[in-house]
C-alpha cells in the first residue's frame, strides 16, 4: 500500500515536470541557446582553462556568422524582387501602407548586413580583436561543429548538401535522418565531455549540463524525432526493395516525379515509385499513385516540418 501510495506521488509530480520539460523543448530558440551555452562553458573549461567568458564571444561571433549566412541564403532563394505589394495578387493597385514597410523593412536588412560584416572585417580581417579572446584551433572545431549542428539554418543546410549527393541509404528522407544524427551527435559529444570534466568540475554544473544537453536532447529524439524517422522506415519497409537488375528491366521512370530510379520501391500491384515519392502520395491517398489500386496499409500521416 505504501509503494503503491509512493508510485503514485512519484507520477503525479512526474507529470508537471513532464509538461515543464517539453514546454522548454517546445521554445526551440531558448532551448537552442542554452545547449550552446552550457556546451560551449564545457569546452572553455575543457580546452582554455586559463580564459574567462570565451564562450560568450565565441556565441557573439557564431551568431553573427548564422546571421549572415540566413540573410544570404534569403537573398539567393528570394523570387519576387518587387518592392511593392498589390491589394491582390493579379491587381495592379499598389497598397501604399504595405509596400512602405517593406521598402524599410528590406532596407534595414541591408543595412544590418553591411554593419555586420564589417564589424566581421575589423575584428578579424584589420586584426583588431579582442585581447583577450584567443581561442585554440581545436576549440573553434569543436564548438563549431556543436553549434552548426544545432542551429536551424546549418541543419537545413545539412540536408540540402545530403540531397544533392542522392545517397541511396537515405532514399531521400534526409529531412528526418538529418535531425536524428545531428542530435545522437550533440548527445554524443556532450557525454564525452561530461566524463572527461568529472574530476575537475563542479557537479553542479554537470547535473545541469547533463540534464538540459543530455537528457532532455535525448527524450526529445526518442519522443519525437526517432519514432517519426522509424514509423517511415517500418512504412517503407512493407513494400519491397526493387534489385537494379529489376529497374533495368522494367525500363521505367518513376510515375510521380518522372524521373529515372537508381533505387525503387515496388507496390503489390507490381508499379516501381521513388521511395519518398510512394510515402509522400500514400499521405494523401492510400491507393496506388499510377494504377489507383487500393492498398490497404494504415499509414500515419508524418509532417513534413522537424
Amino acid at each position: 500500500m505504501t509503494w503503491q501510495r509512493l508510485t503514485k506521488f512519484l507520477m503525479r509530480h512526474y507529470e508537471r515536470i513532464d509538461q515543464a520539460e517539453t514546454l522548454f523543448l517546445r521554445m526551440n530558440n531558448i532551448s537552442t541557446m542554452m545547449n550552446q551555452i552550457l556546451f560551449l562553458m564545457m569546452a572553455d573549461l575543457m580546452y582554455l582553462p586559463k580564459l574567462d567568458m570565451t564562450y560568450l564571444y565565441t556565441l557573439m561571433f557564431y551568431n553573427v556568422i548564422t546571421y549572415c549566412v540566413s540573410y544570404i541564403k534569403e537573398l539567393v532563394e528570394k523570387e519576387d524582387w518587387s518592392p511593392f505589394i498589390t491589394l491582390t495578387e493579379r491587381s495592379k493597385i499598389k497598397h501604399l501602407a504595405m509596400s512602405t514597410t517593406k521598402i524599410v523593412l528590406e532596407w534595414t536588412k541591408a543595412v544590418t548586413f553591411i554593419v555586420t560584416i564589417t564589424f566581421m572585417l575589423l575584428v578579424f580581417g584589420l586584426e583588431q580583436g579582442l585581447k583577450n579572446y584567443k581561442p585554440s584551433t581545436f576549440y573553434t572545431v569543436i564548438t563549431w561543429l556543436y553549434y552548426s549542428a544545432t542551429e536551424k539554418v546549418f541543419v537545413e543546410t545539412y540536408v540540402s548538401i545530403l540531397k544533392f549527393f542522392q545517397m541511396e541509404a537515405f532514399e531521400n528522407m534526409e529531412e528526418l535522418y538529418v535531425p536524428v544524427i545531428l542530435r545522437s551527435f550533440t548527445i554524443g559529444i556532450t557525454v564525452s565531455h561530461v566524463f572527461i570534466l568529472l574530476p575537475s568540475v563542479s557537479w553542479r554544473f554537470l547535473f545541469v549540463a547533463s540534464y538540459v544537453n543530455i537528457y532532455l536532447k535525448l527524450k526529445d529524439l526518442l519522443q519525437k524525432f526517432g519514432p517519426s524517422l522509424e514509423r517511415e522506415r517500418q512504412f517503407l519497409n512493407r513494400y519491397r526493395r526493387v534489385t537494379p537488375e529489376e529497374i533495368k528491366r522494367f525500363d521505367d521512370v518513376c510515375a510521380v516525379c518522372l524521373c529515372n530510379m537508381a533505387k525503387a520501391r515496388m507496390t503489390p500491384c507490381h508499379h516501381l515509385f521513388h521511395a519518398d515519392c510512394l510515402r509522400r502520395c500514400l499521405k494523401i491517398s492510400d491507393t496506388c499513385p499510377l494504377c489507383k489500386r487500393e492498398l490497404k496499409v494504415e499509414y500515419d500521416s508524418i509532417p513534413d516540418h522537424w
